[in-house]
């Protein structure tokens, strides 16, 4: 009988090691790498040309930016947000374990944003926010610790065609989106499959404003308003 694996099944240390810097060294030679997270498979880059090939493949609109990798550490030194709003985002991922992504202000003089290609920057923020996901599973949390001890931005989004839901799977990632990948990583099927082909939950920080409606959403809201006194803002 075949066990099938998902994201959240233990992966030896040494693994999820090797396989964040197989990613990690694929960037930086200008690659894109297709990777499992809790949330679902996701297209990444760092170079302009990997972000112009991730957005040509999914055709993509450049009014939608790309979100960045990222945890807890990244949200403190990256994003403008008081203590009491770090706090919460803490409190979600360590006594919840729940996958999320922030939307606040960024600090531009930041070095890890200072070294970002301007092209990247321009469609990986709106404004003066930035989008970080935190919390996406153990390999994403590998790749943001392992690209902020070498001072690199990851960017990217859900590996599909946009407007066609998520992928949970390799093999279910649209032919033209794996061709542009120069590594793929297969942890088996995402967490948090499901079969409306949602993603992360984004929260706006600034003013708790929900900009996308993902998985873990009614945990989230439900944290928000019994442990924060916060009514979760739908658009």
């Amino acid at each position: 009988m075949t066990v099938s694996r998902r994201t959240d099944d233990p992966i030896p240390a040494v693994r999820l090691r090797g396989d964040a810097e197989t990613v990690l060294a694929a960037l930086a030679a200008g690659g894109v790498a297709i990777v499992p997270l809790d949330v679902a498979y996701a297209v990444i880059g760092t170079s302009a040309a990997a972000i112009r090939s991730i957005f040509a493949a999914k055709e993509r609109s450049y009014e939608k930016p790309s979100g960045m990798f990222g945890n807890l550490d990244l949200s403190r030194e990256i994003h403008v947000l008081p203590p009491e709003k770090h706090e919460m985002a803490r409190r979600i991922i360590e006594g919840h374990g729940l996958p999320f992504s922030i939307v606040a202000d960024y600090r531009r003089d930041h070095p890890i944003m200072r070294a970002v290609d301007p092209f990247v920057l321009e469609n990986s923020t709106k404004g003066d926010t930035l989008d970080m996901l935190v919390n996406a599973g153990a390999l994403h949390n590998e790749i943001a610790r392992q690209s902020a001890e070498q001072g690199i931005g990851v960017f990217g989004s859900s590996a599909n065609r946009s407007l066609t839901g998520s992928r949970y799977r390799p093999a279910d990632i649209d032919p033209q989106v794996r061709a542009i990948a120069a590594v793929e990583i297969d942890h088996g099927t995402s967490k948090y499959a499901n079969p409306d082909g949602r993603s992360s939950t984004i929260i706006d920080f600034r003013d708790f404003r929900v900009l996308r409606q993902g998985v873990c959403f009614d945990q989230l809201n439900a944290i928000f308003r019994d442990e924060f006194d916060i009514v979760l803002r739908l658009n």
